[in-house]
């Protein structure tokens, strides 16, 4: 990649992205420069097919963009009448490949000396004209890259949709990422309808301590050093049977120190995680009121500024004059001992793309308070979220002094732990969920001569839990975890799989659809490659090390492409075998008389007249399980919520209030006699506190 020398002249021309950006830049630049947009990309592949001629090196088929024209002319006059271009689109490898795209749409010769690359982390007027001062050529790595990925997906997409709309729907669609995370989603699903929750008890003893007022509350442990769980109601009687007239005795008190570090700034996937959390923003509401604050908001006298840094970024770097800025406010503000030692860094193998900075405030004069009244309300909050955790990145660890006790009662050993802040340190401006810590009050003069006389015990039943529903943020974690997608693509990918209705959310948690599902079976089935995380984890490494030089772009096309087009042509036959057609029920339409036949919908099996366009008749449709409900002895059907999430429930009584998430069975529960439901290969009696579950097969046999 060669940088070019500067030869700014009179009459420039800088070409950016986004309208909103132009006004400030504008400013920034002065006389002699013009400022125009592309609004976006300006040349894409054709939507009426793949648009890669996978029989001549796999060569992209690159059109105009309907719509653009009346962008591209304008843009040919200015650069008519400019003696240089300078093409400042976004700094990152989409926004290299605009600029790439927009030296062809322009019919612009590469090659000129009067076509130059600028980019900048920030729209402030340091950033701006110290980018001008470093032009360069076209990085082709880094649009190779982007090619790479835009074809990748194309043949994804385009060889795969057609089955799924001749096998489920029109309409339905595969991706690369997409088609993964969907796969994530769903294994989770079935690991939370599989799980069988175990039993396990608690037990606290309360204690008088001599001449203190409040009690203290122990935690059982187990037998000495050796930790045991209360499995069962009878394990915590016999414990507390045995422990009957005891004495309590401190045996030991630890105390000690303990920090805890302040949290790196901001990447595009923490920032989604925890404006999820903290402000229940979905990751598409977090990019666009980030976009918004990246491009500029206008700050009264200020002008037009831009508030925080490129927001497309997996690094966690941070540049000296932000640094030396951060510790100036927190020693002026909070005092010396609030700064940080030294800079919080993150240290990982993984390769950082495009050396970015982590996600911060241009200006940290610019307090949330101060701009507060030119925000809205979803903007203030996004920023001040970032701000305090920029802050908090640059302040030093909290310190916590921590209390360690342990109590003996004959064999059996209870524990007691405490802690107090004694230095608040960053969180003095910035707190998550996670910063939440046991708090317990003890007794300043508690040592191993104190006292102990018996109160009571409290004890509580507790059942182990699945892992949770995936929500927004965690399963933004965990695509970043498994390396599937890049910054730019968490949020577009969860919006898709929403958007066509493949999978649901109820406030946060995250569900997948019967449409979900059968489109991740038939991916699991005719395409496990394109679904396996490990496979499309590697394929990112290999667009990284297109980025780097290291590898060429069309070899990694040339060697995706046959096992896709090999496993598409196998899945073809076996369709054209199959034969799908639409399910024929007993069901009459009212209107005409025919039997209704099972169609997919958005969220899910209907009803729909074959009559149609004649007749237009749809009812929903309840699929019978062949078991009875427990209350009422009818028929029990699959059900879905309003938003599609899966539940079972009694049609035969419309006053039948009778649901369960899980599928019953017709299998009684042999302990306790109550109906039983599916968990993968076992069956498990919907009461927990029975507990009684087993083998499909070992019920039967009995």
């Amino acid at each position: 990649m060669a940088t070019k020398t500067t030869n700014t002249k009179k009459n420039s021309l800088l070409i950016v992205e986004s309208p909103t950006k132009v006004k400030a830049i504008k400013k920034f630049l002065g006389t002699g420069y013009d400022v125009a947009a592309s609004n976006g990309h300006v040349r894409d592949l054709p939507k009426s097919q793949m648009g890669v001629d996978v029989e001549h090196d796999f060569e992209p088929k690159y059109i105009t963009i309907r719509g653009k024209g009346d962008v591209l002319a304008d843009l040919r006059k200015k650069v008519k009448k400019a003696d240089h271009v300078y093409l400042a689109t976004d700094p990152d490898r989409e926004g290299e490949a605009i600029s790439w795209h927009l030296i062809a749409a322009l019919k612009l010769n590469e090659a000129d000396a009067k076509i130059q690359r600028v980019t900048f982390n920030e729209i402030t007027k340091n950033a701006v004209k110290e980018a001008m001062k470093h032009p360069r050529d076209i990085d082709m790595n880094l649009v190779d890259a982007q090619q790479a990925r835009r074809v990748l997906d194309r043949m994804v997409g385009y060889s795969i949709s057609p089955l799924l709309w001749s096998k489920i729907k029109r309409g339905l669609s595969a991706g690369r990422v997409q088609s993964v995370a969907l796969r994530i989603i769903a294994d989770r699903e079935e690991e939370i309808e599989s799980f069988i929750p175990s039993e396990y008890w608690t037990l606290d003893v309360n204690l008088a301590a001599e001449g203190e007022k409040k009690p203290l509350v122990a935690h059982y442990y187990g037998e000495g050093n050796d930790k045991k769980e209360i499995k069962s109601k009878e394990e915590l009687d016999k414990i507390c049977a045995s422990l009957k007239g005891a004495k309590y005795v401190v045996s030991d008190v630890k105390k000690g120190e303990r920090t805890k570090k302040a949290p790196l700034p901001f990447t595009t996937s923490t920032l989604q995680q925890e404006a999820s959390k903290a402000l229940n923003f979905s990751t598409q509401k977090t990019m666009r009121v980030a976009q918004q604050l990246y491009e500029g908001i206008e700050l009264g006298k200020q002008g037009t500024v831009g508030l925080i840094t490129y927001l497309r970024t997996d690094s966690t770097r941070v540049s000296d004059e932000a640094v030396a800025s951060a510790n100036a406010y927190i020693s002026a503000n909070f005092g010396d001992k609030y700064l940080s030692e030294g800079a919080t860094v993150k240290k990982s193998d993984a390769k950082i793309q495009d050396a970015h900075e982590a996600i911060r405030p241009t200006y940290i004069e610019n307090t949330p308070v101060v701009v507060k009244e030119y925000l809205s309300r979803d903007q203030f909050r996004l920023y001040q979220l970032i701000w305090r955790r920029f802050m908090a990145s640059r302040m030093a660890p909290a310190k916590y002094e921590t209390t360690s006790v342990k109590i003996d009662a004959g064999v059996h050993r209870f524990t007691v732990a405490a802690s107090k802040t004694v230095f608040d340190g960053f969180l003095n401006v910035y707190t998550d969920e996670d910063d939440q810590i046991e708090k317990n009050v003890l007794m300043k003069n508690l040592d191993t001569t104190t006292k102990l006389k018996f109160d009571s015990f409290d004890s509580a039943q507790h059942f182990t839990q699945p892992a949770p529903h995936y929500t927004e943020a965690s399963l933004v974690h965990d695509l970043e975890a498994l390396g599937i997608g890049r910054p730019s693509t968490y949020a577009p990918t969860i919006s898709t799989i929403l958007a066509r209705h493949y999978i649901t959310k109820e406030n946060k948690a995250i569900f997948i659809t019967e449409l979900g599902q059968a489109v991740n079976k038939m991916m699991n089935d005719a395409f496990p490659q394109i679904v396996d995380v490990n496979f499309t984890s590697n394929m990112e490494a290999l667009l990284d090390g297109i980025a780097e030089g290291d590898v060429k772009w069309k070899t990694v096309v040339e060697n995706f492409y046959p096992d896709l087009n090999e496993a598409v042509v196998a899945a073809e036959k076996e369709m054209e075998m199959i034969q799908v057609q639409d399910e024929v029920t007993d069901e009459i339409c009212p209107n005409c008389g025919r039997n209704m036949v099972i169609k997919y919908g958005p969220h899910g099996k209907f009803l729909a007249c074959p009559g149609f366009p004649e007749c237009k008749n749809t009812m929903p449709y309840f699929e019978k399980i062949g078991v009875e409900c427990p209350k009422c002895g009818k028929d029990l059907v699959l059900k879905r919520t309003r938003k599609g999430r899966i539940y079972y429930g009694c049609i035969g009584n419309p006053e039948c209030d009778f649901m369960s998430w899980a599928r019953p069975v017709k299998e009684k529960c042999p302990k306790c006699g109550k109906f039983m439901v599916a968990k993968s290969n076992k069956l498990a009696c919907s009461d927990q506190e029975c507990g009684f579950s087993c083998n499909k097969d070992e019920l039967k046999k009995e």
